[in-house]
């Protein structure tokens, strides 16, 4: 059962947010996050991201994906309007850095980001948002706009015990690096996107 462990205001050039770490151990080095927006009215639909990690994009600004972008864009966002992210610990969909450079490799040979993945044996995504509606619950959550293209996201929170007020969508333009991960991720796993961006 993960609690909050620490919590701290911390000034980003998007804004001011509350980020509160949770985790089951309060040893734990990689746990999960809720980056809150000052002007959060927990009183309506909250504008919620589920963003899961990707060193690759965030820190080193990879143009294979669009992750570090759309983490931005988000902490923009909900700095804007107010809001949560929830920042879950689940590197390359939940199979770690290695295995994600690992799956790189394979798609410098020309497979594609499902292909090389299940070549090496690891599901195609191995994500679980569950954490992320406990954290929600955990911040008393009970009505959210949800910013996201990705229907399993969204599927998480209807069979949930939080209303889904609406879905925002939240797209960035590919890039010449990222149109076949971003066709990959409509093609195959049902993203919302737009085709006159990919």
């Amino acid at each position: 059962m993960i609690k909050i462990q620490a919590e701290a205001n911390v000034p980003t050039e998007h804004g001011n947010f509350r980020m509160i770490a949770f985790s089951e151990n309060e040893n734990d080095w990689m746990p999960h996050m809720a980056i809150v927006a000052e002007n959060t009215d927990f009183s309506k639909p909250v504008n919620v991201r589920f963003h899961s990690e990707c060193i690759t994009g965030e820190v080193f600004h990879s143009k294979k994906c669009e992750c570090g972008q759309q983490l931005d864009a988000a902490m923009k966002y909900i700095h804007e309007n107010g809001g949560i992210i929830v920042y879950l610990r689940q590197e390359g969909r939940n199979i770690g850095i290695i295995n994600k450079l690992k799956a790189y490799s394979l798609q410098e040979k020309g497979l594609d980001t499902v292909q090389a993945n299940l070549e090496l044996g690891l599901p195609a995504d191995d994500r679980n948002f569950g954490v992320a509606i406990e954290i929600l619950n955990l911040l008393g959550v009970t009505d959210i706009n949800l910013l996201t293209n990705n229907p399993e996201k969204v599927k998480y929170v209807i069979d949930s015990n939080i209303h889904l007020n609406s879905r925002v969508p939240l797209q960035i333009p590919a890039n010449e690096i990222s149109k076949g991960y971003l066709k990959t991720k409509k093609d195959f796993f049902g993203h919302l996107l737009d085709d006159n961006d990919n």
